[in-house]
C-alpha cells in the first residue's frame, strides 16, 4: 500500500514538473515569436525579407547588400526598441517577483518601496533644471538612477536600524513614493511648459528614445539579475515558510532580504532610468506566471521574467499599431491593459495567502 501511496506521490510531482516546464517553454515560444514579428512593424514600409536581410547582414556583415536607410531604420530604430523590451519587460519581472516572495506581498514591488518615484524625481531635476550628475540625455539617466537608489537605501537603513516587519518596509517605500512625486509635482510648477511635457512623457514610460548603446547597460543587468536570483532561490523558498522556520534550517533570513531587495530594486532601477516608469510589468508578470508554476523560486523566477519580456513586446507592439503612425508611450499602454487583468486576477483568488 505504501509503495502504491508513493508512486501515486511521485507520479504528482512528476506532472506538476512538466506543466511547469511546458509553461515555461510555451512563453519561450511566444517571446521569440512576438520578436520576430515586432522587428517587421514599423512606419516605415519594409518588406518581412528586407527586415531579416538588414538582422543578417548587421550579424554577418557584407552578406547582403543593405542601403544606409534601411540598416537606419531596422538597427538604429527598430531593433534597439525591441530588444530594450525584451530585456527590460524580464528584468522589471524579476524584481517584482523577488519583492513579492521575500516580503511576502502580493503588492509589493520596487515600485511600491520607491524606486520609481525617486528616479522620476532625479529625472526632472536634470530636465527642469538642467542639473544633472552628466551632459544631455545621459544627465537624464544618470540622475534618475542615482534618486532610484535612495528610497532602498532608506528603507534597509530603517530596516537594520529598527527591525522593520515586511509590512512596514512596504508602507515605508509608499511613504516614500508620495514625498518624491509631492517634489516632482512642486519643481514642475515652476518649470516650462516643454520641459514639464518632457518630464511627464518620462513619468509615462516610453521606449521610443532608446539607442543601441543603452542595450549593454540592461542586459548585463539581466545576467546578474538571473544569477543572483538562482543562487538566492533556495533560501527564498525556505523563508516563504516563514522567517522562524527559515532560521531554523540555517538561513540567515535579515542578510537575504537585504540582498533580494537590493537586487530586485538596483536591477529595477537600472531599468527604468533608461525607459521612464513602465508600471505593472512587476506586479502582473509574477502573478500570472505564479497561477501556472506556482511559488517555487526554481520555477517562478524564469517563468516570470519571460512572461515580463511577452507582455512588454506586446505593449510595444500594440504602442506601433494602434495609432499608427503616432508611437504611442508604452507605459500608458500598459497600465489601460493591466490594471483591468490585474483587479481580475486579485478578484479571482480563492485566498489572500501570502505569496
Amino acid at each position: 500500500m505504501n509503495i502504491d501511496e508513493n508512486s501515486c506521490e511521485e507520479e504528482k510531482i512528476r506532472t506538476i514538473i512538466v506543466k511547469r516546464l511546458l509553461f515555461i517553454s510555451f512563453l519561450l515560444i511566444a517571446v521569440i515569436s512576438i520578436f520576430c514579428y515586432s522587428v517587421t512593424v514599423g512606419t516605415a514600409e519594409i518588406s518581412v525579407s528586407d527586415v531579416y536581410k538588414t538582422l543578417v547582414n548587421f550579424l554577418l556583415p557584407g552578406t547582403f547588400d543593405i542601403s544606409d536607410r534601411m540598416r537606419m531604420i531596422i538597427i538604429d530604430i527598430r531593433l534597439p526598441r525591441i530588444l530594450m523590451a525584451l530585456i527590460s519587460g524580464a528584468v522589471l519581472a524579476i524584481g517584482g517577483c523577488l519583492t513579492q516572495s521575500i516580503l511576502r506581498n502580493p503588492l509589493a514591488t520596487p515600485y511600491t518601496l520607491g524606486v520609481s518615484s525617486g528616479a522620476g524625481f532625479g529625472a526632472a531635476i536634470a530636465i527642469l533644471t538642467g542639473m544633472s550628475l552628466a551632459s544631455n540625455i545621459a544627465g537624464v539617466i544618470a540622475n534618475s538612477f542615482f534618486f532610484a537608489l535612495i528610497p532602498i537605501a532608506i528603507i534597509l537603513t530603517a530596516g537594520r536600524m529598527r527591525n522593520l516587519a515586511p509590512a512596514t518596509m512596504v508602507l515605508c517605500g509608499v511613504a516614500i513614493s508620495y514625498i518624491f512625486s509631492a517634489a516632482n509635482t512642486l519643481l514642475q510648477f515652476f518649470g516650462e511648459p516643454n520641459a514639464v511635457k518632457a518630464v511627464v512623457f518620462w513619468m509615462v514610460g516610453d521606449l521610443n528614445n532608446i539607442f543601441i548603446w543603452h542595450i549593454p547597460f540592461v542586459l548585463v543587468t539581466l545576467m546578474m539579475c538571473l544569477a543572483a536570483s538562482a543562487y538566492l532561490s533556495k533560501n527564498i523558498n525556505a523563508m516563504r515558510l516563514g522567517d522562524d522556520t527559515a532560521r531554523s534550517l540555517g538561513v540567515n533570513t535579515e542578510a537575504v532580504r537585504t540582498v533580494t531587495l537590493l537586487v530586485a530594486c538596483l536591477s529595477t532601477a537600472m531599468v527604468v532610468c533608461f525607459t521612464g516608469s513602465i508600471g505593472f510589468i512587476c506586479l502582473l508578470a509574477p502573478h500570472i506566471s505564479r497561477i501556472f508554476v506556482g511559488g517555487d523560486m526554481r520555477y517562478l523566477i524564469p517563468a516570470s521574467a519571460l512572461c515580463g519580456s511577452a507582455i512588454l513586446l506586446l505593449a510595444d507592439l500594440g504602442a506601433k499599431v494602434l495609432a499608427e503612425p503616432i508611437m504611442l508611450p508604452v507605459g500608458a499602454i500598459t497600465a489601460m491593459v493591466g490594471g483591468p487583468l490585474l483587479l481580475f486576477l486579485l478578484l479571482r483568488r480563492k485566498s489572500d495567502n501570502a505569496v
